[in-house]
């Protein structure tokens, strides 16, 4: 078996490349090819993982000369650097470390509050330039003080934690932060402008969306107490940094440190130079700890997937532990099956897909087993589709996807069925995984069958009348086709039938006009698994 092949094109830990090379995992490490995008997408192709930090950009141009790439590992939690919807499409996993720093990150954010209320860098800066100017920084004591915490999240509530122990007290905003979890880690939860009024000091831990992007400007800093402290060691973008700097000039904001900027690297900014601002170079994460923890992690999560399937912290995919994969394994295997033995028989627009679970399957992660049938279905039609791309390119497509989950109510242990509504009609296959761990048709249509899939098969829909299967092989026979294996299904008899046959080799376009044109057939095609 060929080992997989990484490439490393950031700065990480050799502790990193040990651990890919540990596991089994060819690695390449060139830490400063990320900034030539030129070389990179020359070299890409040959690679099934790519580890990045910050300095790579793996843009949609670079992705599509990835003709190999499985995964990309950002050491890291912030992912701005990967054109997502592009590793999408190309089925490309991106994964991240959403934990590796959050320690780190929460204290330089702590950490730039009490410099703030004490105004340690300037008083340092005129200490060393011979002053002594003891009256000048009068700061304020954070004790009792009112912390306002803009999304609080993982790195959000360490910070929140850290500051009740410095005796504040904590509201946060987070619209998906639940009444019990914020009772549990001892903060008040309020809206948005009930924290701007309250708040002493506000710091911001949310990610950059299209909702949150100067969630911190004119208006919001206007309802803001005077005298109120801003920090940001989440995302430039998240605050109108103008609208910063006329707060501080009208004295209505006290002061405002920033680790993070909307361009970067900030070689210029306009809060770069105030008195009352402090700047830091994107160090929220920049600590021997975390550069190590983040690079340890990435390297495990790649080595993971590349080798067992198994998914962390994917931010395009369900994540499935390296417990859950070997047990996942068929059932994916069965249902793109499933899902291609569908897209094979559809001709026309699909409108809804219903797959619903029964038995011990119901109780797995649907959600990676759904994408495998979306993959299995769609790629008929749309070519390069798989398990990451298909729930995407499903709904671009306006297709309705439904989830049913049951208790066993059927004589498998495991069962899915895939219901395929089109313009035209609705078909159903129902399959299971035997404990010899082998994917098998058990239902099509309504009609009992017991079949494995074969790479080249032969679906026929007949009625059931004498002399039908004599003349199949007949023809068969005729065209040197050798039968594999023969199964038949009937709804009763003299009714609708159908004949599922594995063949060896691929079936002429000729010999399948000839079994289409038999009396009893009423559809005949030809099958690739």
């Amino acid at each position: 078996m060929t080992k997989p092949k990484v490439l490393i094109s950031d700065a990480l830990s050799p502790a990193a490349v040990q651990i890919f090379k540990d596991r089994g995992v060819e690695v390449d490490f060139q830490p400063n090819l990320g900034k030539d995008k030129d070389k990179l997408a020359e070299i890409i192709g040959n690679y099934d993982g790519l580890a990045i930090r910050s300095a790579t950009k793996a843009t949609a141009k670079i992705l599509e000369k990835a003709t190999n790439l499985k995964v990309i590992g950002r050491a890291g939690i912030g992912v701005d650097n990967v054109e997502i919807p592009a590793a999408t499409a190309k089925g490309i996993i991106v994964m991240n470390t959403p934990f590796g720093n959050s320690i780190t990150t929460a204290e330089h954010a702590i950490t730039l509050m009490l410099a703030l209320a004490r105004e340690i860098p300037q008083a340092d800066a005129s200490t060393q330039a011979g002053k002594w100017e003891k009256n000048r920084f009068m700061g304020v004591e954070i004790t009792g003080k009112v912390l306002g915490v803009v999304g609080c999240g993982n790195i959000g509530s360490i910070v929140a934690d850290r500051a009740l122990g410095l005796r504040m007290k904590v509201i946060a905003f987070d619209p998906f932060l639940s009444p019990e979890r914020a009772k549990d880690i001892g903060v008040e939860k309020v809206e948005l402008d009930d924290l701007l009024k309250r708040a002493d000091f506000i710091t911001l831990h949310t990610p950059l969306t299209e909702k949150t992007k100067n969630i911190i400007d004119g208006s919001a800093i206007a309802k803001m107490k005077k005298g109120v402290r801003l920090i940001n060691c989440a995302r430039g973008g998240l605050v109108d940094e103008q609208a910063v700097v006329d707060a501080l000039n009208s004295k209505h904001m006290a002061g405002a440190a920033f680790d993070v900027f909307v361009e970067e690297p900030a070689n210029t900014n306009v809060l770069f130079g105030h008195p009352n601002v402090i700047c830091t170079p994107h160090l929220g994460a920049s600590t021997t700890e975390a550069q190590e923890n983040v690079a340890l992690q990435v390297a495990e999560q790649m080595s993971d997937y590349l080798l067992t399937g198994a998914i962390s912290n994917a931010v395009n995919f369900p994540s499935i532990t390296a417990e859950e994969a070997p047990k996942l394994k068929p059932f994916i295997a069965l249902a793109e099956k499933l899902g291609s033995f569908a897209g094979q028989l559809t001709e026309s627009g699909i409108l809804k897909v219903e797959i619903t679970y029964e038995g011990n399957v119901a109780e797995m992660k649907i959600k990676a087993i759904t994408s495998a049938v979306l993959s299995g279905l769609l790629r008929p039609m749309l070519g390069e589709v798989n398990v990451v791309s298909a729930p995407v390119v499903a709904k671009e497509r306006g297709m309705v996807v439904d989830e049913i989950v049951r208790a066993a109510q059927s004589d498998y242990e495991s069962l899915i069925t895939v219901t395929v509504a089109t313009e035209h009609q609705e078909r159903a296959v129902s399959g299971t995984v035997y404990h010899d761990g082998k994917p098998r048709l058990v239902d099509i249509k309504g009609i009992r069958v017991d079949a494995e899939f074969g790479k080249s098969m032969i679906y026929v829909t007949n009625e059931d009348k004498p002399g039908f299967i004599g003349k199949f092989a007949s023809l068969l026979g005729d065209a040197k086709i050798n039968i594999a294996t023969f199964h038949l299904g009937r709804v009763a008899p003299g009714s609708d039938a159908i004949a599922l046959i594995e063949v060896d080799g691929a079936v002429p376009a000729d010999l399948l006009a000839k079994v289409q044109a038999l009396p009893q057939v009423k559809q005949a095609k030809a099958l690739k698994f």
